[in-house]
C-alpha cells in the first residue's frame, strides 16, 4: 500500500476529505500539523509522497525542499497553494523541486501530477 504524509495546520479538514478519499483508494494517509512533526514521522513511516500546505512553510522553498530531501531522499514533494497564490510564487515553488495543487487537493490531482502514488 502507498502511503501519503499530510502536513497541514487545518488537519480536521483534510482528514474528513482527502484522508477518507485517499482510503477509498488504497492509499494510507499520515497526518502531521507542522513540518516538525512531518519530519518526525519521516524518520520513522516510508510514505511515497509527501503534501505540504503552503501556510506551513517556514523556511525558504529552496531550504523546505532540502530538508526534505536530507530526510526522505527521492520522495516527491506537493506542495498545496491557495486559489489565489501568484503564478511567482508557484514558479518559485517549482523551481524549489516541489510539485504545485491548488487546494482543495484531490486524490485524483496527486495521482495525476504524481504517477508513482
Amino acid at each position: 500500500m502507498n502511503r501519503v504524509l499530510v502536513i497541514d495546520q487545518d488537519s480536521a479538514t483534510t482528514t474528513r476529505t482527502l484522508g477518507l478519499a485517499c482510503l477509498q483508494r488504497g492509499i494510507g494517509v499520515a497526518f502531521a500539523d507542522n513540518v516538525c512533526e512531518g519530519v518526525r514521522l519521516l524518520l520513522e513511516t516510508v510514505v511515497d509522497l509527501v503534501l505540504v500546505d503552503v501556510g506551513a512553510l517556514r523556511l525558504t522553498p529552496r531550504e523546505m525542499a532540502t530538508l526534505f530531501e536530507r530526510v526522505a531522499p527521492g520522495v516527491p514533494l506537493v506542495v498545496a497553494v491557495r486559489p489565489e497564490t501568484s503564478v511567482e510564487t508557484r514558479v518559485a515553488l517549482e523551481l524549489s523541486g516541489f510539485r504545485v495543487l491548488t487546494k482543495p487537493v484531490t486524490v485524483e490531482e496527486l495521482v495525476e501530477k504524481v504517477p508513482s502514488v
